[in-house]
């Protein structure tokens, strides 16, 4: 299936690609979200007149990501946890439970917008990644602190 896309998707390209998809994945996900349209000859003309607008918009919506990137990033979270022997936590701190700390900091944030390469399983101070956008991603620091016994 050929599209062009009307915003930027990650591992596929940026706004006006013409882009080769399966099927599925043009049907089920960029049609129906608005991420592209088909690639025929009246879409391409209809592309070409808004193509200064879309690529404004995708501008846009960068800009204010890379602002709340810096914002975010400088965000300090703190932890308190039971150990098992002053250093190992009792489970772990996964992705549902930073998306849940950063929301409570007054961030809108998705557990799928997290990037760990492992869950957190020690005390100390760790970094954890948050995407915004295709091209944008914060680094958060969180310090885990021993529950008090």
């Amino acid at each position: 299936m050929d599209l062009i896309l009307l915003e930027r998707v990650e591992g596929l390209g940026n706004v006006g690609d013409e882009v080769k998809v399966r099927d599925g994945y043009g049907r089920n996900f960029l049609l129906p979200n608005n991420k592209a349209v088909s690639a025929n000859a009246s879409n391409r003309k209809v592309f070409e007149r808004r193509r200064s607008v879309l690529e404004e918009q995708q501008r846009t919506v960068l800009e204010t990501a890379q602002a709340e990137a810096e914002k975010m990033s400088s965000l300090d979270l703190t932890v308190v946890r039971a150990t098992s022997d002053g250093k190992h936590l009792y489970g772990s701190i996964g992705s549902n439970e930073l998306a849940e700390l950063i929301s409570a900091e007054g961030y809108d944030v998705a557990r799928r917008d997290i990037l760990q390469d492992a869950p957190i399983k020690e005390v100390g101070e760790q970094e954890f990644r948050v995407r915004l956008h295709p091209d944008v991603v914060a680094t958060i620091k969180i310090t885990v602190e021993a529950e008090a016994t």
